[in-house]
């Protein structure tokens, strides 16, 4: 066990796994506007997070964020795998940025769509899916894969 191993790769996808999963619960993530008194976000008004709107993309997120933890985990007790280490926390990166992009940009819930605006919350997970996904790259580009002789699957 030897905290040598880490990189600055590994450190970077941990911190956006933390902001992200910490993103989840903040309040300040969708907003209906005031101005409008229809403008709601699943019968709510005011301020929501991702806690109280996405019941199923919590939970996504959630364990999105706790892929870096376990990226750690491994590089420091040194455990062997059969691909590169980071190359699952970047896949894992992208995954939750898209879905973070997807329920922000295109999909937004609430009603009516136009009326309701990203908050402050909704750009931390966004960096924090984002630096995941880097951090995790960065440490896959650094491992080397093992060669195979021609025509060995």
């Amino acid at each position: 066990m030897s905290l040598s191993n880490l990189r600055w790769g590994e450190i970077v996808a941990a911190l956006g796994g933390l902001v992200l999963g910490a993103s989840i619960f903040i309040q300040k993530t969708y907003e209906a506007r005031p101005e409008n008194a229809q403008a709601q976000i699943e019968g709510l008004r005011g301020t929501v997070s991702v806690w109280q709107v996405h019941p199923i993309m919590r939970w996504v997120l959630l364990a999105a964020a706790i892929a870096p933890i376990v990226l750690l985990w491994i590089i420091i007790r040194n455990h062997e795998l059969s691909w590169p280490r980071g190359e699952l926390t970047a896949v894992i990166g992208l995954t939750a940025v898209t879905l973070v992009f997807y329920f922000g940009v295109i999909d937004r819930p609430g009603s009516p769509p136009g009326q309701i605006e990203l908050d402050w919350s909704w750009y931390t997970l966004a960096g924090g899916a984002l630096a995941m996904a880097v951090g995790g790259a960065v440490r896959a580009s650094e491992s080397e894969r093992k060669r195979k002789p021609p025509g060995v699957l």
